[in-house]
């Protein structure tokens, strides 16, 4: 007896959960049910970004090392379902090499971004990186599991937390990821990850006054993008698919700089 094929419905990530729409919107994608983002479900996404930077900001940088390596080890685990979503087993092994590498990086920032500056006085003056907050991440289409995690570990290894807009056409990949992030040791709203057309949600994100940063890897019409993020006077950077470098941690940092008197 022929039986039909149950295709598995795929559902946002917010807060640590897996919430449908509030719109009740699916559309179909490789082969899959995905829920179809609103306006509503992006500010749900912002209000748990904002709301767990905080405590992921304030973690040591040892700490946050520590818990993207976890991501590392939890791809790792599911190594081949990850390799028929993407490309195959070799961009599997990048990114997880990506992950590592940029776990690596999270307690050296303050050494290399960061400065001991010589002034004039009975003054110490050190420049320190900071996060600069919630950070909107446009997810490139391809490749599909590496653009994304080349995006998102070097902002949330520098303490900021982010709400991501998915490939609409490869969207499987980061919706699958995200099961990764709910059974690692990241905390509830630090990743949030949205599915939907990316032209119904990019203005509003880049328009969104609680947003930081922007990150636009995936995005087209950037003019108009950067014009909404200006409203806030957003930082927008304009990531590749591919770049590995600390200076992509720099990105999303902001640098403080600090005057403490010398004592006697």
């Amino acid at each position: 007896m022929s039986r039909l094929p149950i295709k598995k419905t795929y559902k946002l990530y917010i807060g640590g959960e897996f919430p449908r729409s509030e719109s009740g919107r699916t559309y179909e994608a490789e082969g899959a049910n995905v829920a179809r983002g609103s306006r509503k479900d992006l500010r749900d996404a912002v209000r748990a970004a904002r709301a767990a930077f905080s405590k992921w900001s304030s973690m040591t940088a040892y700490n946050r090392g520590q818990v993207v390596y976890r991501i590392a080890e939890m791809l790792e685990s599911r190594r081949a379902e990850f390799a028929e979503l993407s490309s195959g087993a070799d961009e599997v092994d990048r990114s997880i090499d990506r992950l590592v590498w940029y776990a690596g990086w999270a307690d050296k920032l303050a050494q290399v971004l960061g400065s001991s500056n010589p002034v004039a006085g009975p003054y110490f003056n050190f420049t320190v990186p900071e996060p600069t907050g919630v950070v909107g991440i446009l997810a490139p289409d391809e490749p599909p599991l590496l653009g994304l995690v080349t995006r998102v570990a070097p902002v949330i290894v520098g303490g900021n937390t982010t709400v991501i807009v998915a490939s609409a056409t490869h969207p499987l990949a980061a919706v699958e990821l995200a099961e990764v992030l709910a059974t690692s040791d990241v905390p509830g709203g630090v990743v949030n990850l949205l599915t939907g057309r990316r032209e119904e949600l990019a203005p509003w994100l880049a328009g969104h006054m609680d947003v930081n940063a922007l990150d636009l890897a995936g995005a087209d019409g950037v003019e108009e993008l950067e014009r909404l993020a200006a409203e806030n006077v957003k930082r927008v950077v304009r990531g590749a698919a591919d770049d590995q470098s600390p200076w992509e941690i720099a990105c999303f940092l902001e640098l403080k700089t600090v005057w403490h008197p010398i004592g006697v």
